[in-house]
């Protein structure tokens, strides 16, 4: 992704992140870049084009985020896991708040948008193949169903913690226990 893309996709996810998809147009994205009018539909011509692009961005820096999770090496018990993916909680839900915000608005687009069901499945295939490593190293005997489960946590848990901050319950015990019980294998 060329600086100026990268740029305009960044800002576009600020644009997001602050007031939804509603907010999200080619003017607003050039005023939060500090870009002349008409820099962001130079580079994305529509507004579609402008989601796709903005996707792209959200999934590369999502992607740079669980690789600097897995820095550390792999976790060998669920304990650490668990602390772990609490941090990404707090991460997410902080000082990357704007960036989760602009995630949750563009999946809701995504559910009227085949294409960026298409870019979402595509990434999430690839989160599932290095992922589900962690989870197999952990005792999942299902490490791919397994991590859909933890997927499907994060997601409720980002979303309790962004619709109402002040009445978050500690999310590492919930992580404990959902690990636990998928390394237990109750199907």
């Amino acid at each position: 992704m060329t600086e100026r893309r990268q740029r305009i996709c960044d800002a576009a996810i600020d644009v997001l992140g602050a007031g939804g998809s509603r907010r999200l147009t080619h003017r607003a994205v050039d005023a939060a870049a500090g870009l002349p009018l008409g820099s962001t539909s130079n580079v994305f011509r529509t507004r579609d084009a402008l989601l796709a692009g903005v996707l792209d961005r959200l999934l590369e820096r999502e992607t740079a985020g669980w690789q600097q999770l897995t820095t550390a090496g792999m976790p060998r018990d669920v304990g650490t896991f668990a602390a772990l993916l609490a941090g990404l909680i707090e991460e997410l839900t902080g000082p990357q708040r704007m960036l989760t915000l602009a995630r949750q608005a563009i999946f809701h687009e995504a559910a009227f948008r085949p294409e960026l069901q298409r870019r979402i499945d595509a990434a999430q295939r690839d989160l599932l193949t290095w992922g589900g490593g962690w989870l197999a190293a952990l005792g999942s005997t299902r490490p791919e169903r397994d991590l859909r489960a933890l997927l499907a946590l994060i997601d409720g848990v980002l979303m309790l913690r962004l619709a109402n901050p002040h009445d978050a319950p500690p999310t590492a015990p919930m992580f404990v226990a959902l690990l636990r019980g998928l390394r237990a294998d109750v199907s």
